[in-house]
């Protein structure tokens, strides 16, 4: 949920639901402590007919007849969600709260003013799904399946308006199954990234524990390979190929030596240490961009995903094979030309 009101700082995670829209009536309480969530998605106002359809009267009394026929059929509704909330409440002062996805009319509105009741109308669908979860209750869509078990729980309901925009917090509930991530800042542009980072930060979190693993950072993984690679190219290959190892060394080396040069530090001198420290130590080494020192001890580690490292290391490799294999077969085809 976004929130365009103070600063990013404030962003906040909040144990319950954040909903858009308010109250409709300005009568009702702005606060409710304690109170049972009705989770509805029945009519509460005249709707139109799907086909065409019309009354026809031959006088003004069977016109009233007609009209409050038609409005009884929804106060019977609204007199059975009173009842339920007498039922549960009684005389206490706990409250009562009604989240309806449909409409409600002022007439019904006004009614349960005068219950205490606060009513919410048109909410939107995913806020509906997310409901039952948070607060528990059973989504109705009949006043007559209306019994306590329907009832969710929320210990604070209170509403907050912001400029045009109108918000509904529900929180303090007993076991909630969704939560709110409500992100604050001054302009669009600082909400967006605050999401992306927040994206960003769940999917680590997803990808960490689907790989069952993780990985040393802050350079430490590559710094690793640069080095096996460096000594098995000095003590197992010969001739043309080890162009191919210190090659894909240097390709590898370049991750550290961006973070050291990003960071404002020397990148030769760093990943040189970092190189010589390695074979020195079976722990991995890393750089401490804030202050330029090597890892070794990772009492305050960094890690990466391990599904990460994996594929950067496949894809490089793949994409530097097909544009070596380009070149060839450019090449070869000058050559048949020429002959």
């Amino acid at each position: 949920m976004e929130m365009q009101h103070q600063t990013e700082c404030n962003t906040v995670l909040i144990r319950g639901l954040v909903l858009d829209h308010g109250a409709r009536h300005p009568d009702m309480k702005k606060r409710l402590e304690n109170a049972y969530i009705l989770t509805l998605n029945v009519s509460l106002e005249y709707e139109k007919t799907e086909v065409n359809s019309g009354f026809f009267y031959k006088s003004v009394e069977e016109r009233e007849r007609l009209v409050k026929a038609e409005r009884q059929f929804i106060e019977e509704r609204v007199r059975a969600i009173i009842a339920l909330k007498r039922k549960v409440c009684g005389k206490s002062d706990k409250g009562f709260v009604v989240i309806n996805q449909k409409g409600i009319d002022p007439l019904s509105l006004e009614m349960f003013v005068k219950e205490g009741i606060v009513a919410l109308r048109r909410a939107k669908r995913r806020n509906m799904e997310r409901l039952p979860l948070a607060c528990g209750g059973l989504a109705v869509n009949s006043v007559e399946d209306l019994t306590e078990e329907c009832l969710g729980h929320a210990g604070l309901v209170y509403g907050e308006t912001l400029g045009d925009s109108k918000y509904t917090f529900i929180e303090k509930c007993d076991n909630p199954q969704s939560v709110t991530l409500l992100i604050k800042g001054p302009n669009k542009h600082t909400i967006t990234l605050i999401k992306d980072a927040i994206r960003d930060g769940m999917r680590a979190v997803k990808n960490t524990i689907e790989d069952g693993a993780a990985m040393p950072g802050a350079g430490a993984v590559e710094v690793r390979i640069g080095s096996q690679l460096l000594d098995y190219c000095k003590d197992q290959v010969k001739r043309c190929a080890r162009f191919g190892f210190q090659a894909f060394a240097d390709a590898i080396l370049i991750i550290p030596k961006t973070l050291a040069q990003n960071a404002g530090y020397d990148p030769q001198e760093i990943v040189s240490n970092a190189l010589s420290r390695e074979r020195q130590t079976t722990l991995p080494v890393g750089i401490d961009l804030s202050s330029g020192e090597l890892i070794d001890d990772w009492e305050t580690p960094i890690w990466d995903n391990a599904c990460v490292k994996h594929q950067l290391i496949h894809t490089c490799t793949a994409v530097a094979s097909n544009l070596l294999l380009v070149d060839e077969i450019v090449g070869t085809g000058m050559n048949s030309d020429k002959k």
